[in-house]
């Protein structure tokens, strides 16, 4: 089967069903509708919601289904038990009396399964395979079959595996996805393996369906692709049990990009990839993979200084793809190993003009190397950086300054008799030409100096209002130097879900540090949102709003 053919790929999405198997995913209703609804968006052929009669949740969706435009919802469910007659099978009729668009059945198709985990002979679990499958298309219209563990069990009797295959041929499935479920085949194995299944099932019909225990998933699955299969099995992101499931936002690009096949997704719905894979991230609340193939910060990220200066005439030497086509942007970082080259690039980023000779480039190289050194990483931090560069050029007003601080901690016994740790923090903040104090208690110190902060900027900046702390990372530098260690904070901060961006501080002392890296945060969203330094007379206006203001 060759490449750059134009044939369509079949996509078929478990997010919403092996995703929720992944350590720390509970997908609520609400989450699967919407996560539903964004898959069908960008092109997704089937959608698997889950399996109805196994939880509240996935009954729930299936009871009242999200509507789709393009996307099959499809229901997840297992073979009839060997014994029963499909009608007489609590666990099948829920699946078939869901209101979905079609039915994924998963069955046997190893020997050793059969004969250990099931305890049946091998011509029961056959026919119990044809007749699921029957009653599935016959009560959806259509049927798919997941032959669980297939690759093991046709290196353990080929002839038995693909007489399961024939099995749910013969009951009329549209697809027969063949599962790497425990990950451990290599590519080499599935090519073969899927290259003399397609010899006797046609590769219009054959899916392929891989976890990443070896971190092949997503190899396997292009090398069934070569083989013949037609329908691509994945989630977004990887999500999965164990190790995850095949990545479909490296899939889809790599099937449509470098080898040339269409999928439902076309080349402009393709641009909304890094969108989806952030909005996934969001609503699990879990961090992005900054170093995701395609759709991470840092998938066309460049730090070398010899490297940007190349990347600045052609970027295709170090880019495999245009980043906008997956809808990521290139990015040119900032470090020790930075020179002029990046130096420039990021300033015409920035949307700065300088003359490359300006003195000011180099003051800036050799101030981004020196910070560098100190443990200010500015490839995590952009808005720091972008602060560094404006201030060096003088183009950053005082917005405000902090002038003490104390931060507080306090564990004891609640009237409850429970342990708790409160925290307060104490400011003196001159904004808008007075000198305010602020004290405030909060979850934790970060929480208390934020909202101490808040007291005495938001009355001056309301605008600050609409901006949040959406995570808190800390990393300690010189660890052998133990407790004495100097902890680099980064806090990434959001204005309500259309922007974030990083800051950073560092210091021997972590609450100086978060201050840092939290004052920086403030700074950024007041010079992004275009305010002008708040006067005297400003704060005059709000100094009814104040609280415990001192004398200037």
């Amino acid at each position: 089967m060759g490449d750059m053919t134009g044939e369509r790929i079949t996509l078929f999405d478990t997010t919403l069903r092996d995703g929720a198997q992944t350590l720390g995913v509970d997908f609520s209703v609400a989450d699967k509708v919407t996560i539903a609804r964004a898959l069908d968006e960008i092109g997704i052929d089937y959608i698997e919601g889950g399996w109805p009669g196994a939880n509240p949740t996935d009954d729930a969706l299936f009871a009242e289904p999200p509507a789709l435009a393009t996307a099959r919802l499809t229901a997840f469910g297992m073979t009839r038990r060997v014994g029963r007659s499909t009608s007489n099978d609590p666990g099948l009729a829920a699946v078939l009396q869901a209101r979905s668009s079609a039915v994924c059945l998963v069955g046997k198709s190893w020997d050793f399964h059969v004969r250990e985990a099931l305890g049946v002979a091998e011509d029961e679990n056959l026919a119990a395979i044809t007749d699921s499958i029957a009653a599935a298309r016959a009560a959806r219209g259509e049927a798919l079959f997941d032959a669980e563990h297939f690759f093991d069990g046709y290196k353990a009797n080929p002839d038995y595996a693909l007489a399961c295959l024939k099995a749910a041929e013969a009951g009329g499935a549209r697809w027969i996805v063949l599962c790497d479920t425990n990950g451990g085949t290599l590519p080499h194995e599935v090519e073969a393996i899927v290259t003399a299944v397609a010899r006797e099932l046609p590769g219009d019909r054959l899916g392929i369906h891989t976890h990443n225990d070896t971190e092949n998933a997503v190899a396997n699955t292009l090398a069934a692709v070569r083989a013949g299969a037609r329908m691509v099995q994945g989630t977004i992101n990887g999500l999965g049990e164990r190790c995850g499931n095949a990545n479909l936002t490296s899939l889809i690009p790599t099937l449509m990009l470098k080898l040339g096949y269409q999928t439902g997704v076309t080349p402009e719905r393709l641009r909304g990839l890094v969108g989806l894979s952030r909005f996934l991230d969001e609503r699990l609340t879990r961090a992005p993979d900054r170093h995701a193939p395609y759709v991470g910060e840092s998938a066309f990220a460049h730090k070398g200084g010899l490297h940007v200066s190349a990347v600045e005439k052609n970027p295709r030497l170090y880019e495999h793809v245009a980043p906008e086509t997956v809808g990521n942007r290139r990015s040119i970082i900032v470090s020790d190993q930075a020179g002029r080259s990046n130096i420039l690039a990021r300033l015409r980023e920035l949307g700065i003009e300088i003359d490359p000779r300006d003195p000011k480039v180099t003051r800036l190289v050799e101030l981004v190397k020196q910070r560098d050194f100190e443990g200010y990483a500015y490839d995590s931090a952009a808005a720091s950086f972008e602060l560094v560069v404006r201030r060096t050029l003088g183009r950053v007003p005082e917005y405000f300054k902090v002038e003490r601080f104390r931060v507080e901690d306090e564990r004891r016994h609640n009237a409850k008799g429970e342990l708790v740790t409160e925290s307060m923090a104490i400011l003196k903040v001159r904004v808008a030409g007075r000198l305010v104090s602020t004290v405030a208690e909060g979850n934790g110190p970060v929480n208390a100096l934020d909202l101490a902060l808040r007291q005495a900027l938001e009355p001056v900046y309301p605008m600050l209002k609409d901006m949040r702390l959406a995570d808190y990372r800390v990393r300690i530098l010189h660890a052998s130097d133990g407790t004495g260690a100097m902890p680099r904070v980064l806090i990434e901060s959001e204005n309500g879900e259309i922007e974030r961006w990083s800051t950073i501080g560092v210091s021997t002392n972590i609450i100086d540090a978060s201050l840092d890296a939290l004052t920086d945060s403030f700074f950024y969203k007041l010079f992004r949102d275009g305010v002008a330094e708040a006067t005297a007379a400003a704060g005059a206006d709000a100094d009814a709003r104040l609280p415990g203001r001192d004398a200037a």
